[in-house]
């Protein structure tokens, strides 16, 4: 199976944008990595602008770019607008949801729990961590894996939790709601779906 590996800290500090949400990455060292890291860049052309922001949304979902790709010719399909259509899809996969509902502290833990056959979708188990869920699907952990200390940790951990879930700790449960809008996401670091877009469309 593809994997997106390699360092997240490196990554988000190449793209000037916190892939975990927590903003930990560039506070420690605001300038990309290397040991040109401190120098100031050039001026970035329409081109480079484009690929920076697709970069920057395919690492926080953590997808490899066949996988992102993929997706988003399945978005341009759809009606409506292919960028918000994207984000919706990449919300709608499996592994995000499991992290929305604090299950997992990041999307590659929450992978690896799906991966794994620990999570069950309307009570049968799914281990395709791209599963499109629907509205109204219960995404739950499977009985014998709900005292794994992980599991536990990442749930005290979670604070706050997006509207369009709602979680049952106690039973380590979930319910996919309603897709999200727009406005609901990245809204600590804005990011432009359109550049995306015209990326893909050059």
């Amino acid at each position: 199976m593809s994997r997106n590996t390699g360092s997240t800290w490196k990554k988000s500090r190449r793209l000037g944008f916190s892939i975990l949400g927590t903003g930990e990455e560039l506070a420690r060292r605001n300038y990309a990595p290397g040991q040109h890291g401190r120098n100031r860049r050039p001026k970035m052309t329409n081109y480079g602008l484009q690929l920076q922001e697709k970069q920057r949304i395919r690492h926080t979902y953590q997808l490899t770019e066949k996988q992102f790709f993929n997706t988003y010719q399945k978005a341009s399909r759809k009606a409506g607008a292919a960028g918000e259509n994207l984000l919706v899809m990449l919300e709608s996969r499996l592994d995000n949801l499991v992290y929305r509902m604090g299950f997992a502290n990041t999307r590659r833990g929450a992978r690896q729990l799906v991966s794994h056959g620990h999570v069950l979708v309307n009570g049968k188990k799914v281990d395709i961590p791209s599963y499109q869920c629907k509205p109204g699907d219960v995404i739950e952990i499977r009985e014998r894996s709900r005292n794994m200390k992980a599991i536990a940790e990442a749930l005290e951990a979670a604070v706050s939790l997006v509207d369009f879930v709602d979680v049952d700790k106690d039973n380590k449960k979930g319910t996919y709601v309603r897709y999200p809008e727009r406005n609901e996401l990245f809204q600590s670091q804005p990011i432009n779906e359109l550049l995306v877009v015209e990326f893909y469309n050059r």
